[in-house]
């Protein structure tokens, strides 16, 4: 399942994209216009701004914006930097493997090849840039 932190993140990353009009936007305005708890938002917009995906303004007329161009962002980066993994079992994960403790023979595992495919179906639409998904409203 998604997290919250990553939703929210998400929803950062696709405000600031679009509504260029609005950036340098500060945490306040983000916050109120998607809905996300403020004091949650600064702790995602610090991580967002770790991982080089939003870069902060300063001064009067300062706040967040896009550390680089959205053709260079995907929901990937953004659900990594706030969740690590996106693979929905850790031996499936190519960036974060561990071997699973109770599995004895992975080349047959079943459950592994089941969420191996789901990974190679899933991952590559989330590694789309962010400027490929539709705007709503």
């Amino acid at each position: 399942m998604l997290s919250k932190r990553a939703k929210y993140a998400i929803k950062t990353i696709l405000f600031l994209q679009d509504h260029p009009e609005l950036v340098p936007a500060s945490a306040k305005l983000i916050s109120e216009r998607e809905t996300i708890p403020y004091k949650f938002l600064e702790n995602i917009l610090r991580d967002l701004k770790t991982h080089q995906l939003v870069k902060s303004v300063r001064g009067a007329e300062g706040g967040y914006a896009l550390a680089k161009d959205p053709s260079m962002i995907s929901i990937a980066q953004v659900m990594r930097a706030m969740d690590g993994p996106i693979a929905l079992i850790p031996c499936i994960s190519e960036r974060f493997y561990e071997s699973c403790p109770e599995c004895t023979d992975e080349e047959t595992c079943r459950i592994r090849k089941l969420f191996a495919e789901v990974r190679s179906e899933m991952v590559p639409i989330l590694e789309r840039p962010i400027t490929t998904l539709a705007k709503s409203g």
